[in-house]
């Protein structure tokens, strides 16, 4: 079992930047594939971006794209979501997904973390 705590949410002005981490104990995070997924309010769990184990191979949804990116440093054993050009409807929480699947969707999502506010303010 993993435990995942995210990190790094905040208010921000549209055009602006943040920086999300996940910081993992119990099993290493080299054992998962690792992803992010965000839910605003009245909305359902959406999926954001994956990153394999390795690092190798990475998804991001088509509304993020070229705006974010995901990333990992398993010898610190944490994920990372560096968000630019950030648009009042990336307003959201985030969490951080760990998965034995290449997970795109919320279902086969194995571990959730607790979740980190994001506002993007106009």
């Amino acid at each position: 079992q993993v435990q995942l705590v995210e990190s790094g949410g905040g208010l921000v002005q549209a055009g602006g930047s943040l920086r999300l981490s996940c910081a993992a104990s119990g099993r290493t995070l080299d054992n998962y594939h690792m992803g992010w997924f965000r839910q605003a309010p009245g909305k359902e769990r959406d999926f954001v971006a994956a990153i394999s184990r390795s690092g190798s191979s990475t998804y991001h949804a088509d509304s993020v794209k070229g705006r974010f990116t995901i990333s990992r440093d398993n010898a610190k054993n944490t994920v990372y979501l560096q968000m630019n050009s950030l648009k009042p409807e990336d307003t959201a929480v985030y969490y951080c997904a760990a998965s034995n699947v290449f997970a795109t969707r919320a279902e086969h999502v194995a571990y959730w973390g607790q979740g980190t506010q994001v506002t993007v303010s106009s």
